[in-house]
């Protein structure tokens, strides 16, 4: 089994977490909407996830909409002590299985009790706020009104901490100054950096960053070149490229997804693999593979 306590820990709001964790998009259906193809393996997954260390699982209650956060108290109720689960809120999905803006008060208060009820908890952990103002994106735009409603569901005790998600560094700082704001999730990886200054800012303020689509976007250059950093290690490509994460900052924690326990195995096991300075070198030039094609 793999120790994943080598690739250390950080501080989640009144937390200390292992740095590779779990996020459970991936146990919906295609499009992240409807049931899983193998409702018992969804579980399988969540059940090896925690056997095999992982106290960090990332979730949201409009995915599915419904179905993770089910599964999730299916699979794990009653939880751990020692388990941090995290969601988000400001979507809801439509019967087409598009993603719909739900920004209002009315609608993000209906949102915590939604995850309350459906993973069967009286006060989450941690919400993320996802910014609603870019879908594909984060885009400019005030969040004041939305992160006021969630720091009075903090004062009614029904959350814990407030994260920011999809956001620019200015919604950061806006957060900031309305709450204490213990952890922003946006893309990052080695191909998309945008928010390099982002993190190293957290970092020194002792705030995690919780990137997403560890894989996601990168160009057929791109992904030849970690894929044959990968073939030097004999590592996965997802393997270096979530080594390379653990890497570039100790604030950052990982949330990768997958269905399968394989798959989960693989991924956890990159809390093993110590990228060498050449190596990261060159993966550090990825970046600017597609500027230079």
């Amino acid at each position: 089994m793999n120790d994943i306590s080598k690739a250390g820990t950080f501080k989640l709001g009144d937390r200390t977490v292992k740095r590779l964790g779990y996020g459970a998009m991936q146990l919906a259906g295609p499009g992240v909407f409807g049931p899983p193809k193998d409702r018992d393996a969804a579980l399988a997954v969540l059940r090896e996830a925690v056997k095999s260390g992982v106290d960090h699982i990332d979730t949201s209650d409009f995915y599915g909409p419904h179905i993770t956060n089910l599964i999730i108290r299916e699979a794990l109720h009653p939880y751990p002590e020692n388990l941090t689960i995290v969601t988000k809120i400001s979507a809801r999905r439509g019967a087409d299985a598009s993603w719909i803006p739900a920004m209002s008060p009315k609608e993000l208060t209906q949102a915590v009790h939604d995850n309350l009820r459906n993973l069967g908890l009286d006060v989450i952990e941690v919400v993320n706020l996802r910014s609603m103002h870019g879908l594909h994106g984060p885009a400019e735009g005030s969040l004041e009104p939305q992160l006021n409603t969630l720091a009075e569901l903090q004062r009614q005790g029904l959350v814990r901490h407030i994260g920011m998600s999809n956001v620019t560094p200015t919604q950061v700082a806006q957060g900031r100054g309305i709450a204490d704001i213990v952890c922003v999730q946006n893309q990052y990886n080695i191909a998309h950096r945008e928010d390099d200054a982002l993190i190293d800012e957290l970092a020194a303020d002792g705030i995690a960053y919780v990137p997403f689509f560890p894989l996601g976007g990168f160009t057929p250059l791109q992904s030849s070149t970690l894929a044959g950093v990968a073939k030097k290690l004999d590592a996965t490509p997802m393997q270096v490229a979530l080594a390379w994460l653990l890497q570039r900052s100790p604030n950052i924690l990982l949330i990768p997804g997958t269905s399968s326990v394989g798959h989960l195995r693989e991924n956890l096991a990159a809390a093993d693999l110590k990228l060498p300075a050449d190596e990261i070198e060159v993966l550090n030039g990825i970046a600017d593979e597609a500027k230079a094609a």
